[in-house]
């Protein structure tokens, strides 16, 4: 099967390109008797290299990429679904004491894994113990014991009232994404990431390293038989190239088209296009504003950069204007959202704010650190900071290796970050804002106090104008300068029956895997 780069075509040879016709590289259908049966494959084009650690939910590092392959490989006590943002999955129920100290979740009965081991509670007190990805102190600091009654009863007691529990244990974090207890002590972790085995409508087949999973149906999925047989995901960084690859029928579902390719897409008899709005916002990060030394510890230059930024344009240029400008690192559909003005484009003023801080000719600014997935994001943004004498140059580094760099506080000067893990502002937060978060490299004393105080908040109202008061501090302070909440527009090729986009609220990938259609299927 061949493959394209940008340097192979030129952009007149590319617009050529046909779709292909519905039905080619797809695997023949069976006989009617054998329709029940999974059939067919799909195949996707994602936009960054694929990483192991990304089938562990022990090390879910807080974004939402990983949880791409989590909805196939594996799953979870309980799990975002469509129309419900906590679906009873492995647990079957769940239960919370009045005094709010002890959840008890019933695990479903006779699910197995993929190498026939039955599932059992012990499987998820050691999933939860073996956790050691995003917001996992912020989670295990608050439980002061889990412990398995039998093979279908698990308590999870806390050190006190916690309101988030739920959310942190089945959103924010992976820990709730089962996984064999005997096999990962069998293999250990390196082995688990080499040959995975998990809960979810697919297994394990093959991966190349970086470049391409296959996972074949599991046809014991507790949930429903998937209607597909095979799913592979491709590494197909460059968007060009995944277009080609969508017209060609090479791949069935191209994810994040931008700008005029998604145009062009829209245009390709034989392809639909998906846009969502996101649950992705994406943000412009100053790590080092807790340097005396540094220009970014002044907020008059924080907000000059922020007021530097024409968001409208930049949105209407690359994501065809369904991006939200919300002017929050959090997404507005989170429960105890606080809404911000929306921020505004204003040169002139960035100037004024950068004279006043002693900059009147500007700065350089250093590296500005990306995802190189959305590097061009970043160009524009890099251009509007140059137009009033912000210097930045670009560093784009593949995704696996930038969020690692990112959590282990390796960047300086400016980061472009982003995050689409599920879970609500206070989640959202704790990894991003609070001392301690995964993503943090300073914070405010008066930030962290009341942080921690409404934890614990059980008057509702309270909490919520608590975290209110929070996200406003963070907002006025010019912590971040956020950009947008991501709005996705995805291809999607002539045989897809269901694609699974959107069906889950604000995710932007496809999902519920065993949920998805061939046409004809």
């Amino acid at each position: 099967m061949a493959t394209y780069s940008v340097g192979d075509l030129s952009r007149r040879q590319f617009l050529k390109i046909p779709a292909v016709l519905a039905g080619s590289a797809v695997f023949p259908s069976t006989a009617s008797a054998e329709t029940d049966q999974p059939n067919g494959q799909l195949t996707w084009g994602v936009t960054a290299s694929l990483a192991p650690t990304w089938f562990d939910p022990a090390e879910a590092s807080g974004i939402i990429t990983p949880y791409m392959v989590f909805y196939a490989l594996h799953d979870a006590m309980v799990k975002p679904m469509p129309g419900n943002p906590f679906a009873a999955s492995l647990a079957q129920s769940w239960t919370l004491s009045d005094d709010g100290l002890i959840y008890e979740f019933v695990v479903r009965k006779g699910v197995k894994f993929h190498n026939g081991e039955v599932i059992t509670a012990e499987d998820v007190k050691f999933s939860f113990e073996r956790y050691r990805g995003s917001s996992s102190k912020a989670l295990k600091d608050r439980v002061a014991a889990v412990e398995a009654s039998d093979s279908q009863h698990i308590h999870f007691k806390l050190k006190e009232p916690w309101p988030d529990f739920l959310t942190y244990y089945t959103k924010a974090t992976g820990a709730a994404w089962i996984v064999p207890k005997k096999y990962v002590e069998q293999v250990g972790d390196e082995g688990f990431k080499q040959a995975p085995v998990g809960a979810g409508p697919y297994k394990f087949a093959a991966f190349t390293t970086g470049l391409e999973l296959t996972l074949e149906a599991f046809d014991q999925y507790w949930r429903k038989t998937p209607s597909v047989k095979r799913i592979v995901f491709k590494a197909i960084p460059d968007e060009v190239t995944r277009l080609v690859a969508l017209k060609r029928g090479e791949i069935d579902i191209a994810y994040s088209i931008r700008g005029e390719l998604a145009e062009e897409m829209q245009r390709t008899k034989g392809l639909t296009s998906k846009a969502i709005v996101t649950d992705v916002p994406f943000w412009l990060y100053f790590p080092d504003q807790w340097d005396p030394n540094s220009p970014w510890h002044d907020q008059r230059v924080r907000l000059a950069a922020s007021l530097a930024i024409d968001r409208k344009t930049i949105n209407e240029a690359l994501t065809l204007g369904h991006s939200r400008v919300t002017g929050s690192i959090i997404p507005d559909t989170f429960a105890l959202y606080w809404a911000p003005l929306p921020p505004t484009h204003d040169p002139g003023k960035a100037r004024q704010l950068l004279a006043e801080a002693g900059y009147p000719g500007g700065f350089d600014a250093g590296d500005y650190f990306c995802d190189g997935a959305f590097a061009n994001f970043a160009e524009p943004v890099i251009n509007n900071l140059q137009a009033v004498g912000i210097r930045a140059k670009l560093r784009p580094l593949e995704r696996a290796a930038f969020y690692k760099e990112y959590g282990e506080k390796e960047l300086k000067n400016l980061i472009q970050g982003a995050s689409g893990a599920f879970g609500n502002a206070a989640t959202r937060l704790q990894a991003f804002v609070a001392k301690g978060g995964t993503y943090v490299y300073g914070s405010y004393p008066d930030i962290d106090a009341p942080f921690e105080q409404q934890a614990v908040e059980l008057d509702a109202k309270k909490r919520e104008a608590m975290l209110h008061e929070i996200q406003r501090l963070v907002h006025e302070r010019t912590i971040y300068a956020p950009l947008w909440q991501y709005g996705v527009t995805e291809g999607i090729g002539p045989k897809v029956g269901e694609s699974g986009l959107g069906l889950i609220a604000g995710h932007p990938f496809s999902a519920p895997y065993e949920d998805l259609t061939l046409k004809g299927r």
